[in-house]
């Protein structure tokens, strides 16, 4: 599978989206913190640990990942959203 995800910015984090099957399919959900967010089907992994196990994972599968940065120079939308949750 290739991929091509937006890694968002802002002046102090980051965090990596994704669609939420995926994190299904790679079998992590169970590993997400509460410092990544969710909208809908979308989630934002947090950079420090939870992007890492998704790139992990998805290295295992053999999926290729491209990123994409977006970046705001105040915070982020996504500090406003939801925190993750299992079958949210």
């Amino acid at each position: 599978m290739n991929l091509s995800l937006i890694f968002h910015t802002d002046p102090a984090h980051g965090w990596l989206e994704v669609n939420r099957a995926n994190l299904e399919a790679l079998n992590i959900a169970h590993k997400i913190s509460r410092y990544s967010y969710q909208k809908t089907d979308r989630v934002f992994l947090e950079e420090d640990s939870d992007a890492a196990h998704y790139l992990r994972a998805a290295g295992k599968k053999g999926w290729t990942i491209t990123t994409t940065e977006k970046h705001t120079n105040h915070d982020s939308f996504i500090r406003n959203l939801q925190r993750f949750e299992i079958g949210f």
